[in-house]
């Protein structure tokens, strides 16, 4: 039996926080109470639930840190798990674009990751969000495939599409696109007009994809829902977690809807949003934001729930649950993000000084994950 007890720290608990110790037996939590096994002194520290992000990216520039530079997939895994778990992210829901596009967001690149991820086991769990753009009708069989096979774990809907095809005259803006998909501009171009011929089919693709997600009990999103119009469409075909809203309406019609809105950390760290649109950290203190996810940047997570605690609207429990508890529910995952026995072992011990957090060791599934050096201080084998 792998045992382990946090002792005398500051626990959230789904009552609030209370002083205790916490012991954890084979990967669940026991209770608040002693025990046996390996001790962690957390006096003065705060023992908080591992954090659920249900959408992040960043992996992306381990795969490919340069436009068309790859590396192989086992490599990218192994230094991802590295940043979430010293970030505090026990659950990552990998946010990979299966799209029309060559390189990155490709067929090619999707099967690596999910054959990378099956490859050996991982300590934070990492699983698979399908971001799904919308006109990649070649690919919808194995997409269908693979949810059907249980290689994936949320399903979002995304139309970049369009916007896309309206930056091909403009070779600046053309040639990001190309640059990560590998081939020339006007090879990339060409294809890009033969996918945009397609449009007329790509509602029944998504009625295809949605049914599938709903057969296999999926969690659905649809991505930068811009009308009140479109997320009511997502949420008629089962999504019912609207990420990013493009304006404040459409996030509080969500709400009012009892839909999920997720939006990024980076922006509550940057104090607003890097495209011009609602800011998550007054949509979180309006409690229409309901779920933080780290987007691009994993350090953002831990630090947005403590900059909003700071702001003096949400207290950290709530501010907490916007990274735990929330993201988790929304991902159908009921056996963790809050402290309570029974639940899976994934926690935090966080130092805070001056409302600054700075995380001191991770635990998931009841492993000691990652400790810093002040951590390390305070084991007791």
């Amino acid at each position: 039996m792998r045992q382990m007890v946090i002792t005398g720290g500051q626990v959230l608990t789904e009552s609030g926080m209370v002083q205790a110790d916490l012991a954890i037996a084979d990967g669940v939590i026991a209770g608040l109470q002693g025990g046996e096994g390996r001790r962690l002194d957390a006096r003065g520290l705060l023992v908080l639930p591992g954090i659920v992000d249900l959408h992040g990216d960043a992996f992306e520039r381990q795969m490919q840190p340069r436009p068309g530079i790859g590396f192989p997939m086992g490599l990218a895994l192994a230094e991802t798990e590295r940043q979430l778990l010293g970030n505090g992210i026990t659950t990552a829901f990998h946010g990979i674009t299966l799209s029309w596009e060559p390189g990155l967001r490709s067929a090619e690149s999707w099967r690596a990751l999910l054959d990378g991820l099956a490859a050996r086991a991982w300590t934070c769990d990492m699983r698979v969000h399908m971001r799904w753009e919308a006109y990649n009708l070649a690919a919808l069989d194995m997409a269908v495939a693979d949810i059907a096979a249980g290689r994936v774990h949320l399903v979002a809907f995304n139309d970049h599409t369009p916007a896309i095809l309206r930056r091909m005259g403009d070779p600046l803006k053309a040639s990001k696109y190309s640059d990560r998909a590998g081939m020339p501009l006007d090879t990339f171009r060409a294809l890009a007009a033969d996918v945009g011929a397609r449009a007329a089919e790509v509602p029944d693709g998504l009625a295809r994809l949605a049914a599938a997600a709903r057969a296999a009990g999926l969690p659905m999103a649809s991505h930068d829902d811009d009308t009140i119009a479109t997320r009511d469409q997502f949420r008629a075909m089962g999504a019912r977690i609207c990420e990013f809203p493009m304006a404040r309406e459409v996030g509080q019609a969500a709400r009012s809807a009892g839909d999920a809105v997720a939006m990024g950390c980076p922006n509550v760290v940057r104090g607003g949003s890097h495209l011009g649109w609602a800011s998550a950290a007054d949509l979180a203190e309006a409690g229409i934001c309901s779920v933080l996810t780290s987007d691009y940047y994993y350090p953002c997570m831990l630090e947005a729930a403590f900059i909003l605690a700071g702001r003096g609207v949400l207290d950290l429990p709530r501010a907490w649950a916007l990274v735990s508890a929330n993201p988790a529910a929304a991902g159908g995952l009921a056996d963790r993000g809050v402290i309570a026995a029974g639940k899976r072992a994934d926690l935090l011990v966080v130092a805070v000084t001056g409302g600054k957090p700075a995380l001191l060791a991770t635990i998931a599934g009841g492993r000691l994950a990652h400790v810093a050096p002040e951590g390390a201080a305070r084991l007791v084998a």
